[in-house]
């Protein structure tokens, strides 16, 4: 387990950990009693290979040991970012790792020049990205599950009250 003394880090993640972030997505995803049908569904969508990596910002928290969780951005437009497979393994969930790679994220995206961040979540962690400063603007259809919305948040970046 990490100590309150900080023995984590985020790091860019390398092409060569893409089996390891693909298996760590699936295993969050299942985290919330998805049926094995569902996530089979998904498999595709949460499957990341070198070539994402090698286009897309992505990042991942570790300990000494492991790697606990990972977030990527996707350019959408000059002003406009979203914020892709934010995962955390699913026995480290509630412990402020997704937090904290949030804050990364954001902060990065900033960096990069952007001034809106949009997510395509989770219902389940749909309480995770309003906490974050996300604001629900709509849904979007499922790639993976037919008939499927997810909720869609934005977070304006460049607020002055910074999380």
């Amino acid at each position: 387990m990490v100590s309150n003394t900080q023995k984590w880090k985020i790091r860019q993640a390398l092409p060569s950990e893409v089996e390891q972030l693909s298996k760590l997505a699936f295993r969050s995803k299942a985290h919330w009693g998805y049926s094995d049908r569902f996530m089979q569904a998904c498999l595709e969508e949460l499957t990341i290979d070198k070539c994402y990596i090698e286009n897309n910002p992505t990042f991942v928290i570790e300990d000494a040991r492991n790697i606990i969780g990972f977030y990527s951005l996707e350019h959408i437009s000059a002003s406009e970012v979203e914020l892709s497979f934010l995962f955390v393994d699913p026995d480290l969930i509630g412990k402020g790792y997704g937090r904290k790679l949030m804050m990364h994220a954001q902060e990065k995206a900033r960096h990069l020049g952007y001034n809106k961040m949009i997510i395509q979540g989770d219902p389940n962690a749909e309480q995770f990205y309003r906490s974050a400063g996300g604001l629900l603007v709509g849904t979007r259809k499922s790639a993976s599950i037919p008939n499927r919305e997810l909720p869609i948040f934005c977070i304006d970046l460049t607020e002055s009250d910074k999380p």
